[in-house]
């Protein structure tokens, strides 16, 4: 049976055996999942923490869920790039792209769209991204193909701006020079913090939300008529085309993959799933980190006694694995 350490205490033995494995590893392919960015402050919606508002996340990303509703869809895919972009890239994040500047045979497969490892300057030549970008729209006309990337216009129009509260000091019962200096010290004050204005939570289904127009959506700047759409994979979408086929051709083309990490994510459904069997087929070991030693990958075969699972917050895990090859990260 695969050795099982804690983020509390990593056995020694197994994180030499670990590290003479990866130091040696040529070939080396990762497949990340939501919880590599938990510890970066963004939800998973996995699980008991499925939910936004009162809506299960995953109703919500499918072409259906748009069609019915786009302006509730855009409301939770705008709240996840708001939160995105106010997050910063965990020491997992930077680890994995030392990892890709130190191994140039290491190519990673992630299932996130939060654009967190690209902020890690993981090198876009070795990162694959499975399900799309939150930075990436693309019109929903049958007829046009427009599609802009990186855009991280926060919010992507006003109407999908996160509502916040700000209470300014009002003078209360005063007259005169005293009135008029109480007001101009609350109008300093009212300046000081008015970029500083508390943001309510949207993800909380009693803060009170409005109901979008489609008119208010973002629509093509091409065709002038289709609405934008968030450009990532939903639920029952082709995955795309140029990442499956690079993912594919690495696999071909080694005579031996070495090791496969599996970071943040269970691997059980497929297509994922399928690449933890077929690294194996080439010889691979799997190292698993992930905080429920439940989430075991490799469908009924589960890991063998020769591989890892890591239990515990990757941002602490990973860089801890890493270190004799990336260095201290910081």
């Amino acid at each position: 049976m695969a050795s099982i350490a804690t983020t509390s205490r990593i056995p020694s033995a197994d994180l030499e055996s670990f590290s003479a494995c990866i130091k040696s590893a040529d070939r080396i392919l990762a497949l990340l999942g939501a919880g590599l960015s938990a510890s970066s402050g963004l939800p998973t919606f996995r699980g008991a923490g499925g939910l936004w508002r009162n809506h299960d996340a995953m109703q919500l990303a499918t072409p259906e869920a748009f069609d019915d509703d786009p302006g509730l869809v855009w409301q939770f895919y705008s709240y996840r790039r708001h939160m995105a972009l106010q997050a910063k890239p965990n020491k997992a994040h930077f680890a994995l792209a030392e990892l890709a500047r130190r191994k140039e045979n290491f190519v990673t497969l992630s299932q996130n769209v939060d654009g967190l490892s690209q902020r890690a300057k993981h090198s876009m030549s070795q990162l694959h991204l499975l399900h799309g970008s939150l930075y990436d729209v693309k019109c929903t006309d049958f007829y046009c193909d427009y599609v802009e990337q990186n855009n991280f216009t926060d919010p992507i129009v006003p109407a999908l701006a996160i509502p916040s509260t700000h209470v300014v000091p009002f003078p209360n019962d005063h007259s005169g020079a005293e009135a008029t200096g109480v007001i101009y010290s609350a109008m300093r004050e009212r300046d000081l913090k008015v970029n500083s204005a508390k943001e309510l939570d949207v993800s909380d289904e009693k803060v009170s939300i409005p109901s979008i127009q489609k008119s208010d959506l973002p629509h093509c700047p091409r065709c002038k008529t289709g609405l934008l759409r968030p450009g990532v994979v939903w639920f029952g979408e082709m995955l795309p085309k140029k990442t499956v086929s690079a993912i594919d051709t690495f696999i071909a083309q080694s005579k031996k993959i070495d090791l496969i990490l599996v970071i943040g994510t269970s691997a059980k459904v497929y297509p994922a799933a399928a690449y933890v069997n077929r690294a194996r087929a080439k010889g691979a070991r799997v190292a698993v980190v992930n905080m429920d030693r439940a989430d075991v990958p490799g469908g009924e075969e589960g890991l063998r006694k020769d591989d890892w699972f890591f239990e515990g917050d990757a941002a602490v895990l990973v860089p801890q694995i890493l270190k004799e090859v990336v260095g201290e990260i910081r």
